[in-house]
Formats: C-alpha cells, structure tokens, sequence
C-alpha cells in the first residue's frame, strides 16, 4: 500500500488546485473563488508599491483571479497589516510585508503596535530582496569602503549619514556598519529620502544606506556616488561595483519583501500559494522587471520565509538594543 503522509497530500493538492486552475471546463475550488487583493502599506510609487503590482501582474494568470493592489498608507506599514489581521483567513487577502514590519517594528521601544505580528498574522512566502547601496556625496574625499573607513577613523563623529528616521532600514544599516567597522558616525535623520538624497548631492551629508531603487537616477546622473554594494549580490544595473562585504565579511543588508496572511491560513492555502508564487516569481517577465529595477527575485516559500524572518529579527534586535534605538 502507497501511504502519502499529510503534508505530501497537502502539496499535491495545492498542485492539484493550480492545475485545475489552469483549466477553465474545471471547477473552481474553493480558495481562489474572487478577486485576490494585496493590501500594502506605504503609498504608490515605492519599492514595496512596486513589488506588489509586479507581484499581481504575475499571479494573475496562475491563479485565474483578478489580483488587486490596495494601498493603506500609515503607521510605518502596520495599518494594512492590521487590515489583514482581520480578514478572513482564506487567503484572499494578504499583507505585502516589507522586512520592517516584521523583523524591526515589533523590537524598537517606542514604536507603537497595533498588533502582534506573531501572533496575528501568518507568514505565506518572500518574493523580492531590495538591493541595498552605500551611496556618498560626489564631493567625498574617499572613493573605496576602505578609504571610507580610514577617514572615519581619522575623523571621529565627522563623518555623517542619512536616514529616513530612527529605526528605519537606513538607520540601522549605518549603525551596523559603524560597529562592523570600528568608527564613530554622525546619524541625521529626514522626514523623506528625497530631502536626505538632495542633501548627499550638494555635500551638506556625507552618506546613505539605502534602497537602490530610490538612487538609480541620482547615481546615472552624477548626483550621488556609488560606493559598493550592502547586500551580497550587486546588481546586472552595475555590475562592477563592490560589496561592503568585501571589506566587512559580516555585514549583510537585505530589505525583502514578502506576503502574510491572517492567523488561522490553512496549510493547504499557504502551500497553493507557495505554489502560484513559484510559478510567477519564474516569469522571465517578472525578473526581468524586478532585476531592472534594483531588485532580486527571492521566491521563499513560507519555512524559508520563516527562517529569514527569524534570522533578521535576531540581527537587528542585537543593534536595536547595542546602539539604544528608539521610534522617532
């Protein structure tokens, strides 16, 4: 006798369900029956906007289902996430989660909570890493990460960075390179990465941590200076600059992007999703979007999703807690 054990059924009737789904004479099976709709929380136009709608593009023909983006905009992100929390937990709706909401948000004092990401929501897969880039002022005095440092070194608290405010990826990146390097920076937080960048180009800020999509025109135009890589790949957009990992073997920026539903998703819809992501994430469509606009395709199902939430709550909790970081 041939026993399948519950999560090999599982699979394959996620499989199953996508198979079906590919057939209009089939009937449709009970998740997805409507329209899927992606909720995210920060306002059109941004990285995590972007992923989303390349996201939906993808998914709509492998789930036959219209794929809605809706923006929540508020509260660093938790807003959407809030309004996914009390869904229904059938997988119709789901949180475009930035790697904030998930891994920093929950551990920074003084960042108010309106729910319990743990608890509340349920963890479904990652989609894309947002390449993270070490940009400069055009009038900085060093050229390489090493050259960076040994001014730093020289120059105590001179040299300063850039963020979008306290507790942001941008912050953080910053302090973890600081203590990685052994230096004292001078953090100055901005409302927007407009003001923040507009200050690096005219030399009243020294540098950025950053999401590459939000300096590719400053870079082309001469605006700003690309000085490495802080993730640990660069991107095919320019493909001979280095990695800060290349001079700190332990430095490692990431901004992912990922979807999560409500509590209480069934296994079988997690896996019908991981399924359907797997199939859109390998568009060479989707990657060639995703590639040209900075970012890389990640394509996690939910254990690695998982793994990795687990691995950047642990990173950035430690430089919450080294450098005092508190919410604005």
């Amino acid at each position: 006798m041939n026993v399948v054990s519950g999560r090999g059924l599982r699979r394959r009737t996620a499989l199953g369900l996508l198979g079906a789904l590919a057939l209009p004479s089939v009937a449709q099976a009970a998740f997805p029956d409507r329209d899927i709709r992606l909720l995210v929380g920060f306002s059109a136009g941004g990285a995590v906007d972007l992923v989303a709608r390349l996201a939906a593009d993808a998914l709509r023909p492998v789930l036959g289902q219209n794929v809605v983006v809706e923006n929540r905009s508020g509260a660093s992100g938790l807003i959407a996430a809030e309004a996914v929390a009390k869904s229904a937990p059938d997988g119709h709706v789901l949180y475009v989660a930035a790697m904030s909401a998930f891994a920093v948000l929950p551990q920074l004092p003084g960042q108010p909570m309106p729910l319990d990401m743990e608890r509340n929501l349920t963890p479904v897969g990652n989609i894309a890493g947002v390449l993270n880039a070490l940009v400069v002022t055009p009038r900085a005095p060093f050229r390489t990460v090493p050259e960076l440092i040994a001014y730093a070194k020289a120059n105590p608290d001179k040299l300063t960075y850039a963020s979008t405010g306290n507790g942001t990826s941008q912050h953080l990146a910053g302090e973890l390179f600081a203590r990685q390097a052994g230096v004292r920076l001078t953090h100055v937080p901005y409302r927007g990465g407009s003001n923040a960048i507009v200050d690096i180009a005219a030399g009243r800020v020294d540098m950025m941590f950053g999401n590459l999509p939000e300096f590719v025109g400053q870079i082309r135009d001469g605006g700003v200076r690309l000085l490495a890589f802080g993730s640990r790949q660069v991107s095919p957009l320019f493909p001979d600059t280095p990695l800060v990992h290349d001079t700190l073997p332990g430095f490692e920026v990431t901004n992912w992007i990922g979807l999560a539903g409500p509590a209480g998703l069934a296994d079988v819809t997690v896996e019908t999703w991981n399924a359907a992501m797997a199939r859109a994430t390998a568009s060479p469509e989707f990657q060639r979007r995703i590639l040209e606009n900075g970012m890389a395709v990640l394509n996690q199902d939910q254990a690695a999703f998982r793994a990795t939430i687990a691995r950047d709550r642990a990173r950035w909790g430690d430089v919450i807690r080294s450098a005092a970081i508190r919410a604005e």
